[in-house]
């Protein structure tokens, strides 16, 4: 038997007794070595395929139930079980070999369905299902692959229609036998005095059978009189198309205009009250009857005129529209080549509500009309009827509305809602408005429309407060994937909170429509519903609308889908496909071409077996059979364009042919054969199918073949190529099936050259570059990117790539004639290059062909660069654009998105480092060896290339880091060197930081990377070094805050945003970088506005509006704003905006002395008295509010946060925030706490001690504090209203108290008040409240922060010189710089200014209770000298030659500040604090310590107690 052995299991190997047959394929192999068993793997490709497939699925399906997915969640659940399953059975190895096969198909369709739906990497297979390797397959071929791959599974999983788009233009067949007819009509004026706008809806009408005909073309008319798009003036043109035989016999057809109005609900309200507009209102309707026209019974060219018949006032019978009107022969295409005078490509068309009666292959389809028919609304607590507005929406099943889905007519732009017209007080409205819905195929099955009710009343006052009363929502697909059938639907309707009924999932879950028996169980429904989504059915209201499905690709019948889709449910195709019979006819020749697609489908893909080859003739059989019959023998031209120009199974004639014969030699013996008849009379289509079959079996094998002999190709290439070279120059003229041709035919022969059985290739490979590739090259730019070859030609042009050896490029860029010519090259080729690589011709899930692609182009650049060098970078032919170009092609194909193996799963990165390596690194490491290439050029792309650089060293890959990095310095260099500074240099790098930090770049270790090698670099160019220090110190503080920025953009804590929004806004101003000041200032506003904190949105804004003057100069360009404005006008504007802000805050005193400011520029300046008495009228408003608007004093809280869980910039700090209105400390607290959840709540006031503060945990403490009233100089000693004074008492606060009793003393146990004491701590803030933010942080003295800042620098000190007496190895870059940042004359030990703020009488005099802080500072400078002192002489003995001259200076400074200190603060000395020749006990050592670092005697370490009481 093929494929199997006989075996036994290794655990009788001495009992021969369990024999059998095993598949080769085995799970493992016994390898006996030295009688020793060992297990080796020996697991079959597929098997390791499901095995990563089922590790990449399940950390997504994990993901899938965390965010609450249930429906994928299930079905990926589903998808897994099965593999797992079939796991097993191919790890059995039991299975014979057509079951192994079978098996094997199932698999592999599996994967490459759930990686569809998971939107994960397409999976391209060769013929066996094997997953083909790129490097044993051309280009060429792996392409097609790939398109095979995507046409397959879009087919199997139902999302994707078909690629190939038919040109109409081409079916010339039924031009000639078309019963199509169509009606145009030429709208020539309408006379109507409505006086507001106007909707005219055109249609077509069967009176007799009271339906609609057409889609309605929609005219929209302005107030006066003129269309409302003024272009469409005498160019209102619709042709009414599909219309067949059936139509033209109808006995009676009208055309009819329903005029809708928009505006108010009455056209009699003319008072002065403010009246609701924008309501579409019923208004008339025209009407004539068109049957002797559309029949040709009356001249086809007239001019009519039709009479309105009003809904609502006579005096309209002397209203008119006038049409011109012409029956013509054929559909769209036809009439479009023979009526060109008539219709252009401007003409509107209005399709039939229904199928033409023929349906060529490609007249693809996929509309659902929708007519909104009646409803039934009790007014329930109202004493009149309902004005009931319909709004319809087009939604997901995640509640997201479809944008555009919706079109009320032809010719008028889609949209994404739908109102109806409004009947006035109907209790029972009937509209009849039937409109398109028009959805992507592959988003049917998620999408439901929802219809919202809601009354609408006439006055805008009374409207603006009513909410939707009902909702009522249906499906457009069932769950079996048919679509909604077609008629009538009674929509349940539901009743519930206008919120909830926008959730959808308070209602999808529900029944959509009403059964027959759902009347009589309201009651039951109401009871049942009522706890699912708090959604009610509504017993007392009805809802019905109407659908009409017309589309060629969804179908009502479940035996019809199943054949259509038979990939879903293998199992079931055999019955399918004896079940066609039984379907409508009607139905399977509307989806005549996906009907035989899935037919010949069938055959081809069990081309190994003949299981269903005798169902899928019989099949076909029957449907040829089918067109012959008289009732659909008008598609007899649909078959003969389908066999023309969409047939492509090149192998089908076998088995037609085989079954065929089948069948007459059963007849020719004899033999009862009953479907022989049928066979013989469509043996005509049966053979036409065979032939074509043959031909392009035929045409492909031709090729193939001549090709392969090299001496055939000698003499056919060159003809060839000259044919090819001037069809590709002009792909986008002519026929497109021409050029669809020319290309395939290239991408043939390069298919066949690649080969190795086709001898020597050279020479014919050297011809095409020559002849095409510039040609290629020009044809991908010029084509556009939706052009439907694109993605053919680049894999073509690809594929010249990829064959191209060496030799190839030396040869061809020697055949330009000279430089220029070159260079042009060059340059189209980069730009062309970096177009493909941001935006990829191909969908994003074709990985493979991605990463072909890239390393192609990967190795054209490499060789491209060197052809730079080696001709364009000496200065006589230095070209600066051809050297840009590269460089910011290099930098999009190192930072393209394919590239980015962080962002993939464990999975797909190691499949990519395995077969293509980091591509990343490879060109990072070419980048800067061009850059370092350039030499005296750099400064040509300075600051130019800074960001493509930053945004190339911002990968995280630590090698190309360290390679890449260095280029910084290299720049800063260069423009030192040109420009005596690097400015601009840093400018740009702080601009592009921000943007690339906030897209997701950079993290920790990149900014310790930065830090360390420019420092590294700066030691060997020490005149930069001082400068490089203090970029680098600039570069990481700005670092570490859009760092923590970017981490808390994502957190739910709007508090932490907040904080870090403000540090990064005051780091730029610290900087004076004031465009990203403003940006973040902005950021800041809109977070407060989220949070409705107004009155912090106002200082925000007021932050900005300092920044400008009251005067006519244009605002900085860098303020981005619509429109250049001057000073003043953005000023006026900002201050508008913050008065509005603090009145919605109720902060009326800023809003006053704002509106002062304004009104002396509008009396003083600009002379604007009519803006000056708005403002004095809203100056007064804010005066009344004042005196009479309630108030309420919002808490205050103190929290810390404490230990070293917190970050860095909430780390053991306190601050106090504001509380809002009527906010408690409990309601705060929670908040605050569910804000960090696994913190600890300090329950005590105390200062925690320690072993809180460094614990690795979080701990919070929160109290209420008491604001310290600060009376404004103004108001004291005056008799000031208490509405004023009370506003000061918790407003411009910067002073907080807490007080809590004590006992101390004798306790008097008849009098506890004897020994009460109250503590009381006092808080200062940095910042008044309220301010740019809800809290501040606490601060201490600035003496305190002076001994703070004193004892941290002794403690690094000795910490250091610690670290390099113990290590020697230790570089001494950073002890340099701490020793020489301290004795440097500018800085004098860092506490010249202490001397200045402190150390004087007037600071004595005024702060006698700082007399001890003053003595432990001036103790704390006296011991930093001898710690200097060690420090330098150990920096000495570890400094080399090349920094021994800074070394001196540095011993010549220290000498000058250790003479200074010691005459005024006397002399310290250290003991020997080397612990491994000193004899001093270690208690000494720490008692040293604490002389030198403690804040023993400070209360600066305690923050909370910074100014006590007194």
């Amino acid at each position: 038997i093929s494929g199997w052995y006989k075996g036994y299991l290794t655990r009788n190997k001495d009992k021969k007794v369990s024999k059998g047959l095993l598949l080769f394929l085995t799970l493992s192999l016994s390898v006996h070595v030295l009688n020793e068993e060992v297990v080796t793997s020996a697991e079959m490709p597929l098997v390791k395929e499901v095995t990563t497939t089922l590790r990449e699925w399940g950390s997504i399906w994990k993901q899938l139930f965390v965010v609450n997915k249930k429906v994928r969640f299930k079905q990926v659940q589903g998808l897994m079980w099965d593999l797992m399953e079939w796991r097993s059975q191919l790890l059995s190895g039991t299975l014979p070999g057509d079951e192994f096969k079978e098996l094997k198909q199932k698999v592999t369709s599996k994967i490459d369905y759930g990686n569809k739906i998971l939107e994960l990497d397409l999976v391209v297979r060769d013929v066996n299902g094997n997953i083909l390797d790129p490097d044993n397959a051309s280009v060429i071929s792996l392409f097609r692959a790939h398109e095979d791959a995507t046409a397959t599974i879009s087919e199997r999983i139902k999302e994707e229609q078909s690629n190939v788009q038919m040109d109409h233009s081409g079916v010339s067949a039924r031009i000639q036998s078309s019963p199509t007819h169509s009606l145009y009509v030429f709208v020539r004026n309408f006379v109507c005095r409505i006086g507001e706008e106007s909707e005219l809806f055109m249609s077509l009408y069967d009176p007799l059978k009271q339906m609609i005909v057409s889609e309605n073309y929609l005219v929209r008319w302005g107030d006066k009189g003129f269309p409302k798009d003024v272009e469409m003036l005498n160019n209102l043109k619709v042709v009414f198309t599909d219309l067949g035989n059936k139509d033209l016999n109808r006995e009676k057809i009208y055309l009819i205009c329903q005029i809708v109005r928009v505006g108010r609900m009455d056209l009699k309200d003319t008072s002065t009250k403010k009246f609701t507009t924008g309501l579409r209102r019923p208004f008339g309707v025209a009407v004539m009857d068109i049957s002797d026209i559309i029949k040709g019974k009356m001249e086809s060219l007239l001019f009519s005129s039709l009479l309105f018949s009003s809904l609502l006032f006579s005096s309209l019978l002397f209203s008119w529209l006038w049409v011109t009107m012409k029956a013509l022969v054929g559909d769209i295409v036809q009439i479009r080549k023979e009526y060109p005078h008539l219709v252009d490509r401007s003409t509107v068309v209005a399709r039939k509500l229904g199928f033409p009666e023929i349906i060529m292959p490609g007249d693809i389809r996929n509309d659902i009309y929708l007519t909104l028919h009646s409803g039934d609304f009790d007014k329930y607590n109202k004493t009149t009827q309902k004005n009931v507005e319909v709004i319809m929406l087009v939604c997901d099943e995640e509640g997201k509305v479809v944008p555009n889905a919706i079109c009320l007519g032809a010719g008028d732009q889609p949209a994404s809602e739908y109102r109806s017209v409004i009947y006035y007080q109907i209790k029972q409205p009937r509209w009849m408005e039937t409109f398109k819905v028009a959805i992507p195929l592959e988003e049917m099955p998620r999408i439901h429309l929802r219809f919202m009710f809601r009354h609408r009343s006439s006055q805008e006052s009374k409207d603006k407060s009513e909410k939707n009363f009902a909702m009522a929502f249906v499906r457009l697909m069932k769950e079996d994937g048919t679509v909604l059938k077609d008629g009538i639907h009674d929509l349940m309707v539901f009743k519930g909170d206008s919120k909830r009924m926008e959730d959808v999932s308070s209602y999808l879950s529900l029944p959509a429509e009403r059964s027959h028996t759902d009347v009589h169980k309201g009651s039951t429904l109401m009871r049942n519903n009522s706890s699912v989504g708090g959604l009610s059915v509504s017993s007392r209201d009805s809802f019905t609308i109407s659908t009409l499905v017309c589309s060629t690709k969804l179908t009502q019948n479940v035996g019809l889908l199943g054949l259509l889709k038979w990939r879903t449910r293998p199992e079931l195709l055999k019955s399918n496909l004896q079940d066609l019979k039984l379907i409508d006819g009607e139905e399977v020749v509307k989806f005549l071409q996906d009907t035989l697609d899935a037919l010949f489908n069938i055959m081809m893909e069990h081309s190994q077996t003949d299981d269903y080859d005798i169902l899928v003739f019989d099949a076909l059989i029957y449907i040829i059979g089918l067109i012959a019959d008289r009732k659909f023998q008008h598609f007899n031209t649909v078959l003969e364009a389908y066999i023309k120009q969409h047939f492509s199974a090149t192998l089908a004639y076998k088995k037609l042919m085989s079954v065929l014969k089948t069948y007459l030699d059963v007849s020719s013996r004899g033999e009862a054969c009953e479907p022989i008849l049928r066979t013989l009379k469509a043996l005509e289509y049966i053979f036409k199918f065979i032939v074509r079959s043959r031909m392009l079996y035929s045409h492909n094998i031709l090729l193939s073949t001549v090709m392969s002999f090299p001496a055939c190709r000698d003499i056919l290439l060159p003809m060839m190529l000259k044919e090819l070279s001037g069809a590709l120059a002009d792909v986008n003229e002519g026929s497109q099936e021409e050029k669809r041709n020319s290309v395939e035919l290239l991408n043939k022969i390069l298919e066949v050259l690649s080969r190795r059985d086709v001898g020597e290739t050279f020479q014919h490979i050297q011809n095409i570059v020559t002849s095409l590739l510039r040609t290629i090259n020009c044809t991908v730019i010029t084509m556009g990117r939706e052009h439907t070859l694109i993605s053919r030609v680049v894999a073509c042009m690809t594929a010249i790539l990829s064959q191209m050896d060496d030799r190839h490029y030396s040869s061809y860029i020697e055949t330009f004639s000279g430089t220029s010519d070159l260079v042009d090259f060059l340059m189209e080729t980069f730009l062309l290059f970096k177009d493909l690589i941001g935006k990829h011709v191909y969908p994003s899930d074709w990985v493979t062909m991605i990463m072909v692609q890239n390393r192609v182009f990967l190795r054209a650049i490499n060789i491209y660069a060197d052809t730079m060098n080696h001709k364009f970078l000496d200065n006589n032919n230095f070209e600066v654009q051809l050297w840009n170009n590269y460089f910011h092609l290099a930098v999009a194909f190192i930072t393209q998105e394919s590239l980015q193996l962080q962002h993939f799963s464990p999975t797909k990165r190691n499949k990519i480092l395995a077969k293509y390596g980091d591509m990343r690194r490879l060109i990072g490491f070419a980048i800067r060896d061009m850059w370092y290439k350039l030499a005296g050029n750099k400064i040509c792309f300075i600051p130019g290339m800074v960001g493509p650089i930053l945004e190339m060293t911002l990968i995280p890959e630590e090698e190309l880091r360290r390679a890449t990095i260095p280029i910084f310095f290299d720049m800063m260099q260069c423009e030192h060197k040109h420009a005596g500074n690097f400015k601009k240099f840093e400018d740009e790098i702080i601009l592009k930081l921000d943007h690339e930090v906030e897209g997701g770049g950079g993290d920790v270790r990149y900014m310790e990377l930065l830090q360390t090698i420019l420092l590294e670099c700066a030691q060997e160019f020490v005149p930069l070094l001082s400068e490089v220090r203090s970029f680098v110190s600039l570069v990481t503080g700005l670092l570490e805050r859009l760092l923590d920025y970017r981490t808390v953009m994502s957190d739910d804590s709007r508090n932490n945003r907040m904080s870090c929004t403000v540090n990064l806004l005051n780091f730029y101003k610290d900087i004076n970088r004031e465009a990203m000041y403003i940006r973040y200032l902005y950021k800041l506003r809109d977070l407060h506005l989220d949070g409705e904190n107004f009155t912090e949105a106002a200082y925000t804004l007021l932050l900005h509006s300092k920044l400008l003057k009251w005067s006519d100069e244009q605002c900085p360009p860098q303020v981005d704003f619509q429109s250049p404005q001057s000073q003043r006008q953005l000023k006026e504007s900002l201050y508008s905006t913050i008065i509005s802000y603090f009145d919605q805050g109720k902060m009326w005193e800023e809003a006053i002395a704002l509106c002062k400011e304004l009104a002396d520029q509008y009396e003083m300046e600009v002379f604007d008295y009519e803006l000056l008495g708005e403002n004095l009228k809203q100056q007064a408003k804010f005066y009344e509010n004042i005196m009479k608007i309630l108030r309420p004093k919002p808490d205050y809280f103190a929290v810390g946060y404490y230990g070293c869980g917190f970050p860095q910039f909430l780390r053991n700090k306190v601050f106090i925030h504001r509380g809002k209105e009527y906010e408690r400390r409990e309601d705060f607290q929670g908040q605050l706490m569910s804000q960090f959840p696994s913190a600890v709540r300090l329950n005590t006031t105390t200062m925690p001690g320690d072993d809180i503060k460094n614990s690795p945990l979080q701990y919070i403490q929160c109290f209420t504090v008491q604001p310290v009233l600060e009376i404004p100089p103004r108001l004291k000693n005056k008799p000031v209203p208490d509405q004023i004074i009370n506003f000061y008492k918790s407003n411009y606060v910067q002073k907080f108290q807490y007080s809590r009793p004590v006992r101390k003393g004798k306790v008097d146990p008849d009098n506890e008040f004897a020994s009460m004491w109250i503590e009381r701590t006092t808080f200062y803030t940095a910042y008044k409240l309220p301010g740019i933010l809800r809290w501040f942080e606490t601060t201490v003295s600035p003496l305190e922060n002076a001994i703070e800042t004193m004892s941290n620098t002794n403690e690094k000190i000795l910490t250091m010189i610690n670290q390099y007496q113990c290590d020697e190895t230790l570089p001494i870059n950073p002890l340099s710089m701490l020793l020489n940042g301290i004795v440097d004359p500018a800085v004098m030990g860092g506490f010249a200014k202490y001397e200045k703020a402190f150390f004087i009488d007037e600071y004595t005099q005024e702060h006698p209770e700082d007399k001890e802080k003053l003595s432990r500072l001036k103790d704390l400078i006296a011991w930093q000298i001898p710690l200097l002192g060690r420090g330098i002489v150990l920096h000495g003995k570890r400094v080399t030659d090349d920094l021994r001259p800074f070394h001196e200076r540095m011993e010549e400074c220290f000498k000058q500040l250790k003479k200074k200190v010691e005459k005024e603060y006397g002399v310290r000395e250290l003991p020997d604090m080397d612990d491994r020749r000193s004899t001093r006990p270690r208690s000494m050592l720490r008692s040293v310590r604490q002389s030198i670092c403690s804040l023993a005697g400070s209360e600066c370490g305690t923050p909370t107690k910074a100014h006590p009481d007194k």
